[in-house]
């Protein structure tokens, strides 16, 4: 397992990231337990959560991923100082006015709430998931660094901030010295490209920012196992999901998978494993996100670990995805 520095910090994550969404939603408690686990095994400390995941699950009041991970490291995973835990708060948590938000009182209140879930005192990557245009930049930042200053949160990040309002919140950071964002966690993969590379990229270029990005399988399209006039398989995340489905059927997804099996049959690699070497052979990418709801799962998503693509390999890849 490669280990890569995050942003412009000295903190190393390992080279892929472990989202827990699935966890306790398609995955149940042992099955997520059992990930964490091998996932540890193979070298990995980096995990990412939020405090909403699972909300949208049946009878699940969100804050479940974050209990798992916290009997995990309970129960027999790595040691707390071994484990780089990233997770994120902005989303609703019940149905009060100040439930949600970037503001001061939610984003204290989310923070130790998610401590105590976790069974830690601290998080190594306090992450707002999305924009909050109602709070002020500088409210949002002084609290953040106000959660630095005590010990509680390391670093901190963001996640499907557009480039403007990123850049804007370094610009509050740097005038008023409050601690700035280190990474970004775009929706990033081979059939979703334009919308991180025209002005993402860019910025997380310059201003020497993490890139964390999530469904780099693109929802699960990337494994192959979706192809033109073909019915999605039974219990899958593609049946009656209208994007993937798109993605099938569609002549540039094909041409996408086409190249992918090609590439990946010459190095002995799968079409899942080839499209993750995807983004580790860009520089940029820090570390992928992927999930899973079983150790078979994951091992699939291991076997990426050190696998590059050569300069020709990636020029045909960008070539047959332009434009997505």
């Amino acid at each position: 397992m490669e280990y890569r520095k995050l942003g412009g910090s000295g903190l190393k994550v390992s080279e892929l990231c472990l989202g827990t969404m699935t966890f306790l939603w398609t995955a149940d408690e042992s099955s997520s337990l059992a990930v964490l686990s091998a996932f540890a095994d193979a070298g990995g400390n980096f995990l990412d959560t939020a405090d909403v995941y699972s909300r949208w699950a049946p009878g699940n009041p969100g804050g479940t991923a974050e209990i798992v991970i916290g009997k995990w490291l309970k129960t027999g995973g790595k040691s707390r100082d071994q484990v780089v835990i990233a997770t994120k708060a902005r989303g609703t948590m019940g149905n009060g006015p100040n439930d949600s938000g970037a503001s001061r009182a939610h984003l204290i209140g989310a923070l130790n709430a998610s401590l105590a879930r976790m069974q830690t005192d601290y998080v190594d990557l306090y992450q707002l998931h999305w924009p909050d245009t109602e709070t002020p930049l500088e409210e949002t930042l002084r609290a953040l660094d106000d959660m630095v200053t005590s010990g509680k949160v390391r670093y901190v990040g963001v996640s499907n901030f557009p480039a403007w309002y990123l850049m804007k919140a370094l610009w509050v950071s740097d005038r008023h010295n409050y601690v700035r964002f280190e990474s970004v966690q775009p929706h990033y993969n081979l059939m979703h490209r334009d919308e991180f590379e025209r002005e993402l990229a860019p910025l997380c270029r310059d201003q020497r920012l993490a890139v964390i990005p999530y469904s780099p399988l693109a929802g699960g399209f990337l494994t192959g196992k979706y192809r033109k006039g073909q019915t999605a398989p039974a219990g899958s995340r593609g049946a009656g999901n209208e994007r993937i489905m798109k993605h099938a059927e569609s002549d540039s997804g094909q041409k996408v998978l086409a190249s992918l099996e090609a590439i990946g049959t010459a190095h002995g690699k799968s079409i899942s494993q080839t499209a993750l070497a995807w983004l580790l052979s860009n520089p940029l990418i820090t570390a992928p996100i992927i999930g899973a709801n079983s150790v078979a799962q994951l091992s699939e998503s291991l076997g990426a670990v050190g696998y590059r693509l050569t300069e020709a390999e990636v020029k045909e890849l960008n070539e047959c995805s332009a434009g997505l």
